[in-house]
């Protein structure tokens, strides 16, 4: 890609998978399949990244699943999808026409319910090229302390997974007092790149009413938007000062490019683009575009120079 002043090199490599450029979309928030390419140009982003699967259809949680909040929204959908079988048959030839290159994000109740979903993946075309297991939806009792709240059960899932036969990333959780172990734990499982980080642990209340916003009632639901940024930025920043290796996929509150130059400046290689495809589902070109010149304006005009850029820096006055 290219700048009025010059060549701007946006390629960047997670684990083993290298990527045009270091925009993604957010599992969860750009349906399953090629819903967002009305929009844009899906095979121009790094990758697409679908909404998580489960081996078998799931009918997700009741309404109402989405409240607006200052800085973002709180969201029980619950994971509800027709199973990686059904997707791989009806809505993955949509992305792979596209020239979209897909992450396949999968999710279990179970550690077998893991592999289960991992099995079906096998045989699925090229242009899925990873496969990110989400360990920390807190919408299921399983994400809300069995998998991504524990080490040793994030580097049994992780190991379980390995029968896609794909590079596998760990998306975690940001509601444990210590990302570093889990994270540490997820690379031992097999896991090439963490993403970090998932929703933040909500709860919405009617003042008028003293009912629950949700329909999951008092498990409430996930926080994302501008509002997760800085847990976000905290979080890649602290893992990656800690295990500079593992490389990491930063996600939480980005809108602009300016947003994900932080993130990638706390030491993510790449990005997703979530909530913020609600109000404008260019979203995701548009801050490819201003990440764009932003790199040509730092003077380091490629991606890889500026990851973990950040870190040992003097405070901005």
């Amino acid at each position: 890609m290219t700048t009025p002043g010059g060549t701007v090199d946006l390629t960047t490599t997670v684990g083993s998978v290298t990527l045009p450029n270091p925009v993604m979309t957010a599992s969860g928030t750009s349906g399953h399949g090629a819903e967002l390419g009305l929009y844009l140009d899906l095979g121009a982003l790094g990758a697409v990244v679908v909404k998580s699967l489960s081996a078998e259809p799931w009918p997700g949680n009741p309404p109402l699943r989405v409240h607006e909040t200052v800085g973002g929204m709180i969201n029980s959908v619950g994971l509800q999808g027709a199973g990686v079988t059904a997707w791989l048959a009806h809505d993955l030839p949509a992305l792979v026409a596209a020239g979209a290159r897909v992450v396949a994000s999968i999710w279990g109740r179970s550690v077998a319910e893991y592999a289960a979903a991992a099995r079906l993946l096998i045989d699925a075309p090229a242009a899925v090229v990873a496969v990110e297991v989400n360990l920390s939806c807190p919408n299921t009792e399983a994400g809300r302390g069995l998998f991504a709240h524990s080490a040793s059960a994030t580097r049994e899932v992780m190991a379980a997974t390995a029968a896609c036969g794909r590079p596998r990333w760990a998306k975690l959780s940001p509601n444990v007092t210590d990302l570093v172990p889990i994270a540490s734990a997820a690379r031992d499982g097999g896991a090439e790149a963490v993403t970090l980080v998932n929703t933040v642990l909500g709860l919405a209340i009617d003042p008028e009413t003293g009912a629950y916003r949700l329909g999951s009632g008092a498990r409430g639901g996930g926080l994302s938007g501008p509002a997760i940024h800085p847990v976000a930025v905290r979080a890649v920043h602290d893992v990656h000062a800690a295990l500079p290796d593992l490389p990491i996929v930063g996600v939480g509150g980005i809108s602009c490019g300016a947003d994900a130059a932080e993130l990638i400046l706390a030491g993510a290689a790449a990005v997703q683009v979530g909530t913020a495809t609600f109000a404008d589902p260019r979203a995701p070109s548009r801050v490819l575009r201003e990440l764009e010149g932003w790199a040509h304006r730092t003077g380091r005009p490629t991606i890889r120079a500026n990851v973990g850029a950040a870190h040992g820096r003097e405070t901005t006055a």
